[in-house]
């Protein structure tokens, strides 16, 4: 940890984030949104608090809301029953038990503060108060806020430009000063002499920017007047910084890092853009930025029938739970995203200040089934909306170079009969040793080869090109058929002259993968398929049937006729690393096909469901090129 480099690798920066000295005002070439002078911006600010996300009149209208509707009412007595929990317990601790981030600690003061803050506003219970202040000031005697993992002290700022701004009138002047020395010392300062340097995550293009531009972006707001040409000079750098993050949401509103990610980030850029409206009047345009309005629709394409996500880079497919996509179906009269956010089934606190009850279903609104996220390069197909038992099927091309990115191009998941059969492992253990560096490629569920897709001439090297980036060259959805193709040349460089996949949802049910490959030299081609089913192989081999609970999946091989499935441990090939300390996936198999001295390859598998005691057509479906789809 001898140099910031070192320690940015280690906290998960996964771009080469160079820490040059460069003047701040190359920051702002070419950036679409241009941003006023700092006397300008604090000519804006209202004097009032609270001003960060409400004013005194929103908590006031939230609390007659919650007198009549039915689901504020719940949500509400959920509140109460978690900081009835907070109420008993002591305040929090500088707790490090990773040995680098503190980014725990950060996020229970956060959710801390936020929830017994808003009780106060809508109870009046001074118990929130003084519990609030306990928090508070434990955390404001913390020796740092942790700035070498940066996440930690932006969170930790959030969390105190909440309780000041939502508690300020009862708090006395010494507490007011105190809260304000922590994050002038601790948080806002230390935040500006990265952002004087345009170096680190004030120039990074991914959820480090969000977050940490926008945790400190509160704390400006929240002192703008007492701090005046801090608050300033802090707001402007970052309003313009988090446009470099906010263009990755182009053109569609995907995120190159995952459905995981794309949560932790929307929920920072979020929280800044509303705290930007409430306290200024304007976020200045950058809410209308390129894609940005569209960003709603990627968390509800990108959750299967099943809740479970299309999980790709270091996140797992758990279901997501994210506030803010409230505000955006209120700024963006979009109800479809307010419906998906109305089934959490564990509110906080801005959920109740968001809540929009406004709300249409994907089906009644009539949004197609299928979706191709251009950039990020993941299409989406499903049988039906609102089916749980549907088939989904996505299926990810995209770049290796992205944050958090795996060496997966040309996975899928695959969803049918209310199971999730073909399942991406998600992230290791970002402990481990080079996790973020060196070593990365060197763990099993980073490669290729824990990925549902190609591993072409195993070697202890990556088994695809790092630095490759694979686009979706065609995609279509009619009713009866909807497909994509993916060109994979660049993530086998080296090992063959062509690499095409083709996914296919048929009849809106069925699943067919194809592949094709054309080498000059004879290339050893390994295909999986990572689950959690039992497997059951025909006697030749030329078919599958996966089991998990009542229901069941049959996967037979098309083509080529010589080609036979094998059943796996979900680890390392022969030859490939195997380092200590990686997850043993002791309940994975995977479903695998060899085809080793190959110039000229088609492979094609088909999936189908089995509900009861239903059977698969004895014919095989016929065989095109995918030039041919």
């Amino acid at each position: 940890m001898k140099t910031q480099t070192t320690l940015i690798v280690l906290a998960g920066m996964m771009a080469v984030l160079a820490a040059s000295r460069l003047p701040a005002a190359a920051a702002d070439t070419n950036l679409p949104v241009v941003i006023p002078p700092a006397s300008e911006i604090l000519s804006r600010v209202k004097k009032e608090h609270p001003r960060l996300l409400a004013t005194a009149k929103d908590f006031a209208q939230l609390k007659e809301r919650v007198k009549s509707d039915a689901q504020l009412q719940q949500w509400h007595g959920r509140l109460r029953e978690q900081a009835a929990e907070i109420l008993k317990e002591p305040p929090s601790k500088y707790e490090i038990p990773d040995g680098l981030r503190l980014l725990g600690t950060s996020r229970r003061v956060l959710h801390r503060v936020q929830t017994l803050a808003l009780l106060y506003q809508l109870d009046g219970d001074k118990r929130y108060v003084e519990r609030a202040w306990k928090e508070l000031e434990a955390a404001a005697n913390f020796k740092d806020w942790n700035p070498r993992h940066f996440l930690d002290t932006a969170e930790m700022t959030h969390a105190f430009a909440i309780g000041y701004d939502w508690l300020y009138d009862q708090w006395t002047d010494e507490q007011r000063a105190t809260l304000r020395t922590a994050m002038v010392e601790k948080g806002i300062k230390p935040a500006q002499d990265i952002q004087s340097r345009n170096t680190w995550w004030a120039r990074s293009h991914h959820n480090w920017n969000q977050v940490c531009n926008g945790g400190i972006g509160m704390g400006a707001l929240a002192l703008a007047d007492v701090e005046p040409q801090l608050a300033g000079e802090v707001l402007r750098a970052a309003l313009q910084s988090i446009q470099l993050a906010m263009t990755e949401f182009a053109p569609d509103g995907a995120w190159a890092e995952g459905p995981g990610y794309w949560n932790y980030a929307t929920r920072y850029n979020v929280a800044f853009l509303a705290a930007l409206q409430s306290a200024l009047g304007t976020d200045f345009g950058l809410s209308r930025m390129a894609g940005f309005p569209e960003t709603s629709l990627f968390p509800i394409y990108i959750s299967s029938p099943t809740g479970e996500t299309c999980n790709f880079a270091d996140g797992g497919s758990h279901s997501l739970r994210a506030p803010q996509l409230f505000w955006l179906a209120r700024e963006f009269n979009q109800p479809v995203a307010a419906w998906f956010q109305q089934r959490a089934a564990a509110p906080e606190a801005l959920d109740l200040l968001w809540y929009q009850p406004k709300a249409t279903s994907p089906k009644a609104a009539a949004l197609p089934l299928d979706k191709y996220f251009r950039n990020v390069e993941v299409a989406i197909f499903r049988g039906a909306w609102e089916d749980p038992k549907a088939t989904f099927i996505g299926f990810k091309a995209g770049d290796n170079k992205a944050n958090h990115s795996h060496l997966d191009l040309g996975t899928f998941v695959l969803d049918a009969l209310g199971v999730r059969w073909a399942i991406d492992l998600g992230r290791e253990d970002y402990n481990l040793p080079g996790y973020f560096g060196s070593q990365r490629w060197t763990y099993y569920r980073l490669r290729a080869e824990g990925h549902n897709t190609l591993v072409l001439n195993p070697s202890a090297g990556p088994d695809q090109d790092p630095k490759a980036k694979a686009r979706i060259v065609r995609f279509d959805s009619q009713p009866k058929r909807a497909f994509a193709i993916a060109d994979l040349t660049a993530a086998y460089a080296g090992n063959a002259a062509k690499v095409q996949r083709g996914m296919a949802l048929q009849n809106r049910r069925q699943a067919l993968v194809q592949d094709e490959i054309e080498a000059d030299k004879p290339a050893d081609v390994w295909w999986f398929m990572h689950t959690e089913a039992a497997v059951k192989l025909s006697k030749d081999g030329s078919s599958a049937v996966l089991t998990k609970g009542k229901a069941k999946l049959r996967a037979r091989i098309v083509s080529p006729k010589t080609a036979a499935f094998t059943v796996m441990k979900a680890v390392p090939l022969p030859g490939s690393p195997n380092p200590e300390g990686q997850e043993k996936n002791a309940a994975i198999r995977k479903l695998a096909i060899h085809q080793p001295g190959v110039n000229s390859l088609r492979l094609t598998v088909t999936f189908e469901p089995l509900a009861g005691n239903e059977t698969v057509p004895s014919r095989l479906p016929d065989v095109s090129p995918l030039a041919a789809w």
